[in-house]
């Protein structure tokens, strides 16, 4: 298990994309400080349960927190850094819209080190198709504007979007690593439930790609990354070297230890032997409420069983190029994994194992889900 982090959820947006399942809300112009002052008071409260400890990350997400201003932004750090002890290094990451460019050096100057800005496409028509209210000019400005801040930067983008041939992801991939960028995250389009994009899906209104598109896809994406240098270390994430990896993310597939404040924020964290999932409300009003009257903003804390973390230990680390240890597994779920299971996946070329760990192939990526359940059962 690796790492500390503090996750910062800041759930409003401009508007709500239609392939989005995280828990958002349409910004109406609140008052942010009542939300702000929670948020900071969660920290505390964490912090007094959980005990200080030293992170090395600290991740606002979304929602849009890129619609905060720099003076906002260093309240939440400020509140963070008096919880707890940031480590000389602490990745500070923002997720943020290119949009709300005009803003990043006043975020630089409050602190953020990491821009992860959520292009998504670098053509104007799928960006409409995907709901975005910016084209590709906005995206190619906010990638300057990011790099000119001189912290890192990273590039969401999606594909195995409707009709998106493999020449057509093949030049805008290209376009894309050409950018003064050290991280990708490429994500296949995923129609989630009650998305406004599974509700098109289900009246025939939209048609992605197939199973097998979708792979030959991926396949190119692994290879047209790794020859520029930028090869995945994760699933759908890559990094031009270990230095650009996302730390705070890493703590994730890694089964790492986590707070996570601001509406529907989840954690992960350790309290007298035993490893917690807490959540906590959804709701920006009933989190505020929540944190007042209790101090803490969450609805649930579970103790995890050691089948369950194990479970969790294969799902999240199987994503990581390094695998995950078998010994590991074997102390959490109190018997060994099938040794039958893993030979066999290894004949059927979907894992690698040299005894001690377990990864997956290139092949096995694209089943990584499957794997996890047979290795699991």
């Amino acid at each position: 298990m690796s790492g500390f982090g503090i996750y910062i959820h800041w759930p409003y947006c401009a508007a709500i994309c239609p392939y989005c399942d995280f828990n958002v809300y349409r910004v109406r112009g609140a008052d942010h400080r009542p939300l702000l002052e929670a948020i900071a008071a969660d920290l505390a409260a964490h912090a007094q349960r959980f005990g200080r400890r030293a992170a090395q990350s600290i991740f606002l997400g979304g929602g849009t927190p890129s619609l905060l201003s720099g003076a906002e932004i260093a309240f939440l750090l400020e509140a963070a850094a008096r919880a707890y002890d940031l480590a000389p290094d602490c990745e500070i990451t923002l997720e943020a819209n290119p949009e709300d460019r005009a803003r990043f050096a006043e975020h630089a100057a409050a602190g953020i080190n990491r821009f992860s800005i959520g292009a998504q496409a670098l053509d104007d028509a799928p960006l409409k198709v995907l709901g975005r209210w910016h084209d590709a000019s906005a995206s190619l400005a906010a990638i300057e504007a990011a790099a000119k801040t001189g912290q890192r930067v990273s590039l969401d983008l999606i594909y195995a979007r409707e009709g998106q041939g493999l020449e057509d992801w093949r030049t805008e991939l290209e376009r894309a690593l050409a950018l003064p960028i050290e991280h990708l995250s490429l994500y296949q389009l995923t129609i989630e439930p009650r998305t406004a994009f599974a509700r098109r899906v289900a009246r025939g209104q939209l048609s992605p790609p197939g199973d097998e598109a979708a792979a030959d896809l991926y396949e190119a994406t692994q290879e047209i990354c790794a020859a520029a240098g930028f090869p995945a270390y994760e699933i759908s994430n890559h990094a031009r070297g270990p230095a650009a990896r996302s730390a705070h993310n890493l703590v994730y597939w890694r089964s790492g230890e986590w707070i996570g404040v601001g509406p529907g924020a989840h954690g992960r964290m350790r309290r007298d032997g035993a490893r917690f999932a807490l959540e906590a409300q959804r709701r920006p009003a009933d989190y505020i409420d929540a944190v007042r009257e209790n101090g803490l903003g969450l609805i649930e804390e579970t103790a995890l069983t050691g089948e369950e973390q194990a479970d969790e230990m294969l799902i999240m680390g199987l994503r990581v190029a390094d695998g995950v240890e078998i010994a590991q597994l074997d102390a959490l779920r109190g018997r060994p994994i099938k040794r039958q299971a893993i030979a066999q996946l290894c004949e059927f070329g979907l894992i690698d194992s040299d005894g001690k760990t377990i990864s997956l192939t290139s092949a096995g990526r694209l089943l990584a889900n499957r794997v996890a359940e047979v290795l699991a059962a």
